[in-house]
């Protein structure tokens, strides 16, 4: 198997602070910094999320403008996703930065639990997400915690709520949620299949499951999700020394199963974003 394969750096998130890991981006500056040392390294999706001063979660759409602007300016056709996930913020206020028509933004299509809490998505918060996407022209990557989710959105899709040729996301490893299990993985990928013929699909390992979910998805014809936002350790016993560290890993595996890194133009030409 040799398709290109998409690699997307999710560089921030809302969790891990530089307590846990000194080398998580946390202002706009170090952000931008960081996605553009991945950007030349072969990642053409960035993952992005926003925070205030003193390193806790925003949704501030005016951070999210200047992040985007200076993504744009260093890492010119680099594909910026932003997160609507339910760390940021609550509610409807999880969709205020996509009136800034980013090329991508997450979509979780139904709810699940967390390491502590209800990762809550109700149905008129995921079909009003949904519509503003499509209202901006914006792509959902849509997030599968649970197989339910795979349901779900192909009868979003059904409803002409989603657009063909989505993008969906396995996100495997999270506490109290779906674990990295490969006959789960498996059956994903038929699932997917069956009800979403046209769709692309990725996945993301939580923590010491970040290699092993990007091994399984370049080796099956997938496309990764890497980054600090997932995992803040190169191996069990050191600190990945920055988000480029994590990019290097998911090459190297593209290079043991003859999978090309998937250059921004031609990750744009598979999402169909050109």
């Amino acid at each position: 198997m040799n398709d290109p394969c998409i690699i997307c750096v999710a560089i921030t998130g809302s969790v891990p602070t530089k307590k846990d890991n000194p080398a998580v981006p946390i202002s706009i500056s170090e952000q931008i910094e960081s996605t553009q040392e991945c950007f030349e390294l072969g990642a053409s999706i960035v993952h992005c999320h926003v925070r205030n001063g003193d390193g806790t979660p925003s949704i501030d759409p005016h951070k999210y403008q200047l992040l985007k602007e200076g993504i744009e300016k260093y890492c010119p056709g680099i594909i910026i996703q932003l997160s609507t996930g339910g760390r940021s913020g609550h509610g409807f206020d999880r969709g205020k930065m996509l009136p800034l028509k980013p090329d991508m933004a997450s979509l979780t299509v139904g709810s699940n639990n967390f390491p502590t809490r209800v990762y809550e998505n109700p149905p008129d918060l995921v079909d009003w997400l949904a519509e503003e996407m499509i209202k901006y022209s914006i792509k959902p990557e849509i997030e599968i915690f649970d197989l339910s989710h795979i349901h779900q959105a192909a009868f979003l899709a059904k409803q002409n709520k989603l657009k063909e040729n989505l993008y969906i996301q396995f996100v495997m490893g999270v506490k109290n949620a779906m674990p990295a299990d490969f006959n789960v993985f498996e059956y994903y990928i038929s699932t997917v299949k069956r009800l979403l013929p046209k769709a692309s699909w990725c996945g993301a390992g939580i923590g010491k499951n970040q290699k092993v979910l990007n091994e399984w998805c370049i080796k099956h014809g997938g496309h990764v999700r890497t980054g600090l936002e997932d995992n803040i350790r190169i191996d069990r016993d050191n600190l990945a020394p920055s988000n480029a560290s994590l990019v290097k890993i998911a090459i190297e595996l593209c290079e043991r199963y003859s999978r090309p890194v998937a250059s921004w133009k031609k990750a744009r030409q598979i999402l169909e974003l050109v």
